[in-house]
């Protein structure tokens, strides 16, 4: 495997690569020189846009090639969507290149990755048309290969652009393209990287890896974070990265006012962990804990402020009490009201198998003598489904889903803050009312229950009682 003293491995998201082109005279290259430009891998996404048209769109669900080829009667639906995404690939890279050769190049690339997809999904249509062969079986190794062509086709354009400006870049294309071999995520990183020289050549790595895992049966659209993270302990680099189009602040800008937020400057994998739960990823947590575990820091920047050291995370506890980010999201709250609860043991079993078995994410639950509440991120369509299971197991309990929200007030010590009636105080300044709160021991974070309507208010409100605007960012380490 591959390995440098100082050398790091640094991710750029999707948004972010569709500005790659900017990135080459800042991020890639910028005011460095010789080997400076050196000693970095970079694991890309796609351009911004194409993975939803290849799968579904993440936010809306619109259907992708996946969606429509899993559910298509005939094949006109799918084959347009298909074309649909190499329009997008075309559209993308000749945003990004200049150069004639190029640009013959990426089109060749497009054609040939789509051409092959397009045949494969033909030929899988035949196969599955016989009664010996299910469509259901093959899903999941369609889904992967269709998303693997989005990171394929950015790190090849990628790569492209850097060689005409100088940088000696190569492709590492890890999504197991016409490859006959089946290896392990480990072999499939090692074997990339094989024979390439940090000191000289800078590597342009598919976030999508290929693997006997199946990195999306268990992550789907987390991947290149896996990949990533994996790729950094294997290479035991000094530092990961991820660049993003903006920094890690105290809350949404959109939300408080782009005067009001403060970069985090230096948080821990503990406030990275409560910010995934509040469905507001720093990293995946699965990526997280391999970088935790190798003892790997992890610095969030704005990719188009490459001065700035950003923000990092790593072990190390607070040097004092603070509130670090106000953050929330809309949720569900389960409730399971039965009379008789009280003094049974264990009369929740049957609850959380039901919300396992439908694939519903639980981030808190608050019980007393007789209820149970579950708040969870998920949709009322599908809630309604568990409802219907809970009242077969529990006839005489009373079941109701209630879409609500759920603020947070984040810290990596909350010590002597006060944070919850502080908090409360603030929610009740500003008009509005907490349906309920909690606060752990441990004293990292504070969750408030509130109406819908109420939750984007109540995280100005909490940012302007815990956050000042001319409070310094804590300062990132060197």
């Amino acid at each position: 495997m591959v390995s440098h003293p100082k050398h790091t491995v640094e991710k750029i998201g999707g948004t972010s690569m569709s500005r790659v082109h900017e990135l080459r005279d800042t991020l890639f290259i910028g005011d460095r020189k010789g080997a400076e430009i050196y000693g970095r891998i970079f694991v890309v996404s796609a351009f911004s846009g194409i993975t939803n048209l290849l799968l579904e769109h993440k936010k809306t669900g619109e259907s992708g090639v996946y969606a429509r080829f899993a559910n298509a009667d005939n094949d006109h639906g799918w084959l347009e969507a298909l074309d649909t995404v190499a329009t997008a690939m075309v559209a993308a890279h000749e945003k990004v290149l200049e150069h004639p050769a190029d640009l013959a190049q990426a089109a060749s690339f497009v054609k040939d990755r789509i051409d092959g997809s397009r045949n494969c999904l033909i030929d899988l249509g035949r196969l599955c048309s016989y009664g010996h062969f299910r469509l259901s079986d093959h899903m999941l190794a369609m889904r992967e290969m269709l998303s693997g062509l989005g990171e394929a086709h950015s790190a090849f354009v990628t790569t492209l652009m850097l060689n005409r400006s100088g940088v000696d870049a190569r492709f590492v294309d890890l999504s197991g393209w016409r490859d006959e071999g089946h290896p392990d995520l480990d072999q499939r990183l090692t074997e990339g990287l094989t024979g390439i020289d940090l000191t000289t050549e800078m590597p342009i790595v598919t976030g999508y890896a290929q693997c006997t895992e199946g990195l999306m049966k268990e992550f789907d659209r987390g991947y290149s974070e896996v990949t990533f993270s994996r790729l950094a302990a294997l290479t035991g680099a000094s530092e990961a990265i991820i660049h993003k189009e903006f920094h890690l602040s105290s809350a949404d800008p959109n939300l408080v006012g782009q005067d009001a937020v403060r970069k985090l400057g230096h948080t821990n994998y503990d406030v990275a962990d409560q910010l995934s739960n509040m469905g507001m990823e720093a990293i995946h947590p699965k990526a997280a804990k391999v970088l935790r575990q190798n003892e790997i820091p992890l610095r969030v920047t704005n990719a188009f402020e490459p001065n700035d050291p950003g923000t990092l995370i790593d072990d190390k506890p607070a040097q004092t009490p603070r509130v670090e980010i106000v953050t929330g999201l809309d949720i569900i709250a389960l409730e399971l009201f039965e009379q008789d609860m009280v003094g049974v043991k264990g009369y929740d079993a049957a609850i959380l198998e039901v919300l396992t078995r439908h694939e519903v994410r639980i981030i808190s639950k608050v019980s007393n003598a007789n209820t149970i509440t579950h708040y969870v991120d998920s949709s009322l369509k599908v809630m309604r489904r568990v409802e219907k299971d809970l009242n077969k197991i529990y006839p005489a309990a009373k079941v109701s889903a209630r879409p609500l929200a759920m603020a947070s007030v984040i810290g990596r010590d909350l010590h002597g803050l006060s944070a919850l009636s502080r908090g409360l105080n603030a929610i009740a300044a500003s008009g509005r009312e907490a349906l309920g709160a909690t606060q752990g021991p441990r004293n990292v974070d504070v969750l408030f229950i509130l109406e819908r309507d109420d939750l984007k208010p109540v995280i100005t409100a909490l940012h302007g009682e815990f956050v000042s605007a001319t409070q310094p960012s804590i300062q990132s380490a060197a």
